[in-house]
């Protein structure tokens, strides 16, 4: 009957102490405490729906103590709705309290508005008060004169909190600050004018706006380094000679192709001409035998024509070999 008893008495001081914990999580009396003692208005109620709704009363509470102790006006209602919409709380608790301290005008509804955005609302109220120096990459342009020159500048910027919220970032001005220096340095006479006044490429610049709907505002432009690169315009001029030799070249084998097709074609043509000819020589025994059957022509008509031959024949063969002799004397010293 003892050992029952003691049983009893065990299983139902393990059962209080369970329900003293339960009761412990779902009604933390330490917070509410704390909170009294820091004048946060803050019912136990309202404790209770925190951990039903699986908000963090801890969080909640601690970071309401923080924003009444810098004289901040929120309820818990606010930073729980933030909270369940996927916020964090005590940046947003943060970056208030570092912009009311530096005179920087920033609502709650901004600031949440900002963290849900994706960025990180502390650190651009950092980047208002401390501006911030982005460098960029070497940015390579060609002067008028046909000289590269290559160039890298840094860019003090400064958090624009109301473009924040849609305003494009560092990337855009980065690549707005390269066109610029590409476009200074390609409306330049030639190379030594922009290494004589660098300062010229940054005033152009800054001078052109272009931290325009950008999440920032652009201080200062400064030309950091600036070298001379490879001479563009000199490879430009040898690629082009290459090439309009290249095109000659190519036009000087088309004629000669078209010269040595115009010489086959009138070798072809003799030939033909040629044959024509044999074939009517051809025909010249046929039309003397002809005649001698039809009795047009006689035997000493033929012989006529055979010696009118002959010394056509000799003439021609004492014509050429004066001639030879002539030129071979005229050939002597």
């Amino acid at each position: 009957m003892f050992e029952d008893s003691s049983l009893f008495v065990l299983i139902a001081a393990f059962a209080g102490i369970v329900l003293l914990f339960i009761f412990l999580y779902f009604v933390p009396v330490n917070l509410w405490i704390t909170a009294q003692f820091s004048n946060v208005r803050v019912g136990i109620g309202e404790l209770i729906g925190m951990r039903i709704r699986k908000v963090s009363p801890s969080m909640i509470v601690n970071a309401m103590i923080t924003a009444t102790k810098a004289g901040l006006q929120l309820t818990t209602n606010d930073l729980e709705t933030h909270f369940l919409a996927g916020g964090n709380v005590p940046t947003v608790i943060r970056a208030l309290i570092s912009a009311d301290k530096a005179n920087i005008t920033l609502t709650f509804k901004q600031a949440t508005a900002i963290d849900l955005a994706g960025r990180d609302v502390f650190e651009a109220v950092q980047i208002s008060v401390n501006p911030k120096v982005i460098n960029t990459p070497n940015v390579a342009a060609v002067a008028a004169d046909g000289i590269q020159v290559v160039a890298k500048a840094r860019v003090t910027v400064r958090a624009n909190i109301a473009q924040l919220v849609g305003g494009a970032g560092e990337e855009t001005i980065l690549a707005r600050v390269g066109e610029g220096i590409v476009t200074s340095i390609g409306s330049s006479l030639n190379h030594k004018s922009v290494l004589e006044n660098p300062d010229k490429i940054s005033k152009l610049v800054l001078s052109r706006g272009l931290d325009a709907g950008t999440a920032f505002e652009i201080l200062s432009i400064d030309i950091a380094d600036i070298d001379v690169g490879a001479n563009i315009g000199a490879k430009l001029q040898i690629d082009q000679a290459s090439a309009d030799l290249k095109v000659a070249e190519a036009k000087a084998e088309e004629r000669r192709a078209m010269a040595v097709a115009l010489e086959q074609e009138m070798i072809a043509k003799n030939v033909e001409m040629r044959a024509k000819v044999i074939e009517a020589e051809a025909e010249i025994p046929k039309a003397i035998a002809e005649a001698f059957r039809s009795g047009q022509l006689g035997i000493m008509d033929y012989y006529k024509m055979e010696n009118v031959k002959s010394d056509t024949a000799m003439r021609d063969s004492i014509a050429n070999s004066g001639k030879d002799i002539k030129d071979s004397g005229a050939s002597k010293p």
